[in-house]
């Protein structure tokens, strides 16, 4: 969601009337790459791009290939073969023994299917969103087809998707697919052919909220949790008694509120308490178990929240199974962790693994594709 937003707020700068603009997005990767389906990158008439398709050796050439789409203003789709041992191919010395697919789509600001005027309405949104993106269309004996190349739609829910999107003969079928990826918060691409042979593929796009990160704590080492929190891309919210914090603090964090605030809590919120005060941790912790959050971190050895465990049943208010599942504590990955810094990376890192459904192992040892095909 990082990188939508900077290229969201970058294409809000551009005077269409003097420069064009186009989009790049991965919408295919059969194989290994650095980038995987959905990465993009916005590219300016004038040479300049955000975002990113590649680990820097694809978007040189794609900057050519979006020029001519800027040019001719019409959607093309370039494959990349990095398995292929011609030296004249593109990507060829990546060794990544992949295949990209990379949609360059132009960009008209009155076009309201414009790919980033829908991905812009995905911003600020706490739900997964879908964006429909036509990644190939082939048209036996040139009939006509009612979708063209690069086209997108957003799903809201089933009856706006409907209204907009214009082949009925695979509508139910592709709200069912639309729905299966949002159960499963995974983004998947599908190929249908129509009763005229035309084949028609397109690639279902889970774009899910940013994590929301609660951090509860007014002490120097919830500058660096915010800090690299941001740098993720998370919206971060800190509860503390805002008289004691730095105006840094202030400017980084998306909220600063007092320390009776109650958290908005969805299935991409996460938090921490890092009081160092036993009793205010005790007090968070009850308060966080009273919602659904599913990562609850608690600063500290691990014997503190043995202690709070045994008070907690003291008060007829026993830990289940599950509210024990959602307690992390000690918090963080273990990474011989020991200033600020490192303790706020080791944290972050255990709340994307969480989210992400991984265990943290090292990947040196991981006998499956890194990226879940």
């Amino acid at each position: 969601m990082k990188e939508i937003k900077q290229i969201v707020e970058a294409y809000q700068k551009i005077d269409f009337s003097k420069n064009k603009a186009a989009l790049a997005t991965v919408v295919r990767v059969e194989g290994s790459s650095y980038r995987r389906t959905g990465a993009r990158m916005l590219v300016m008439e004038s040479g300049e791009w955000i975002g990113g398709i590649s680990g820097g050796c694809l978007e040189g050439d794609a900057l050519k290939k979006a020029r001519l789409v800027m040019l001719q203003n019409k959607a093309t789709l370039i494959t990349y073969d990095t398995t292929d041992d011609d030296p004249y191919q593109i990507g060829v010395g990546l060794g990544c023994n992949g295949i990209i697919d990379v949609l360059i789509s132009p960009l008209d600001p009155h076009n309201e299917q414009n790919a980033v005027l829908q991905l812009s309405s995905c911003l600020n949104q706490r739900t997964p969103n879908v964006i429909v993106t036509v990644t190939d269309v082939k048209k036996p004996n040139l009939q006509e087809v009612e979708v063209e190349l690069g086209q997108v739609f957003r799903y809201d829910n089933p009856d706006h998707f409907n209204s907009s999107f214009t082949l009925d003969t695979i509508k139910a079928d592709l709200v069912h697919e639309i729905e299966t990826a949002l159960l499963n918060t995974k983004s998947v691409s599908k190929t249908y052919v129509l009763a005229s042979e035309a084949t028609i593929s397109l690639f279902i796009e889970v774009v899910p909220p940013p994590v929301h990160l609660y951090v509860f704590g007014s002490n120097y080492d919830v500058y660096p949790m915010v800090r690299i929190a941001k740098e993720l891309g998370w919206k971060v919210t800190v509860i503390c008694n805002p008289a004691r914090m730095h105006p840094s603090l202030f400017a980084t964090a998306d909220a600063v509120m007092p320390k009776n605030h109650m958290p908005v809590v969805d299935r991409f919120t996460a938090a921490i308490s890092m009081c160092h005060d036993y009793e205010t941790d005790y007090t968070n912790l009850q308060t966080l178990l009273n919602t659904g959050i599913s990562y609850i971190g608690l600063l500290g050895p691990k014997k503190r929240t043995i202690k709070m465990y045994a008070r907690m049943a003291e008060e007829g208010k026993a830990i289940t199974t599950e509210d024990e599942e959602r307690i992390f504590s000690p918090v963080g990955l273990d990474i011989g962790a020991s200033t600020p810094e490192e303790i706020a990376l080791a944290v972050c890192a255990e709340i994307r693994a969480n989210f992400s459904g991984r265990d943290a192992g090292r990947l040196k040892f991981r006998n499956k594709p890194i990226y879940e095909t």
